[in-house]
């Protein structure tokens, strides 16, 4: 028993020794406390940091998303307005469009008014050269028949001329 216990020792030893051994090894590989609490705490600081990043990130990304629903918001209120000014537009171009057509037609009327106008200017012309004409011979006429009238007056003035003498002498 005693020979058993010994070696039950020894093995034990033995056993503790490597245990001693092995746990000397990890505490070499291991970190020391002080540098243990530094890592630690810039850890718990680079969490933070982390955390803060995070947190900005997200209100940025509420900000972005606000400002881009407002921009939308806008950018609609710009097309309703731009669509509406495009509709008012159309609506004038068709009135000027109208008011052109009328236009166009009282001008074509107009035009074809003074065609008519012209032609008649020139039965006119035509006409006054017929009257120019007539009213030529019947100035040649009316000398002519003027001069005859004078030529007559100095006839008849001559006739009571001759009367006058031819009277008192037949009288006597």
């Amino acid at each position: 028993q005693l020979l058993e216990a010994k070696a039950s020792l020894s093995l034990a030893q033995t056993w503790h020794a490597l245990q001693l051994q092995q746990a000397k090894a990890q505490m070499n590989n291991m970190v020391p406390k002080i540098q243990f609490e530094q890592l630690q705490t810039s850890l718990r600081e680079e969490q933070c940091k982390a955390q803060q990043l995070q947190d900005d990130l997200h209100r940025q990304a509420e900000q972005t998303c606000r400002q881009l629903v407002r921009t939308r918001e806008e950018h609609e209120c710009l097309l309703h307005a731009a669509v509406e000014q495009a509709e008012g537009l159309e609506h004038s171009l068709r009135s000027a469009e109208a008011v052109l057509a009328e236009r166009a037609a009282q001008l074509k009327d107009a035009q074809a008014q003074l065609s008519r106008n012209k032609l008649l200017i020139k039965d006119l012309r035509e006409e006054n050269r017929g009257f120019a004409t007539a009213l030529q011979a019947a100035e040649l006429k009316q000398k002519s028949t003027e001069e005859k009238n004078q030529l007559l007056e100095e006839q008849a003035s001559a006739l009571k001329q001759l009367i006058g003498k031819i009277v008192p002498a037949s009288l006597s």
